[in-house]
């Protein structure tokens, strides 16, 4: 027989909410892509949002098809369809004929999007020197395994 949990409190259920480790995961990350935002502004490339980084993400450095981009960022192909133009249109990547099938197009960065990768690199290393000097190197070195250990969990 199923017994019901004690009631609880609404301010036990609050408590839990905002100490709850995948609320404070998605937090980190979104400190921490907030944070890029402001240093790729800096660096100059303004516009750029959220789900544009869900395909810059995911485009191989030799390419990649709508298609494929579509199912790694879990998007619909004409979202990712409208994606690729709106970054078409600011520069950072182009379309080319496929080399295996003329018949398919490629997404591949342009020297703008090839310059917005070393930014982004750059800068990622910038928030974790900034973390390292929060929580130390022993620290960084530790979240890093462990978070290394729960994805692979």
């Amino acid at each position: 027989m199923y017994d019901s949990p004690s009631p609880i409190s609404v301010q036990q259920i609050k408590e839990l909410r905002e100490d709850n480790i995948g609320r404070l995961f998605l937090q980190a990350h979104r400190a921490f892509g907030i944070r890029a935002f402001e240093k790729l502004r800096a660096r100059g490339h303004n516009g750029l949002s959220l789900n544009h980084t869900a395909l810059l993400a995911n485009l191989d450095l030799e390419g990649t098809r709508i298609t494929t981009l579509a199912e790694r960022a879990s998007m619909t192909k004409q979202s990712m369809g409208e994606l690729v133009q709106d970054l078409e249109e600011k520069g950072y990547i182009q379309r080319t004929s496929d080399p295996t099938d003329r018949r398919a197009v490629m997404i591949q960065f342009t020297d703008a999007g090839w310059q917005y990768l070393h930014d982004a690199y750059a800068i990622k290393q910038e928030i974790e020197a900034e973390y390292a000097a929060l929580i130390g190197e022993v620290g960084m070195a530790a979240l890093r395994d462990c978070l290394k250990l729960l994805i692979g969990h």
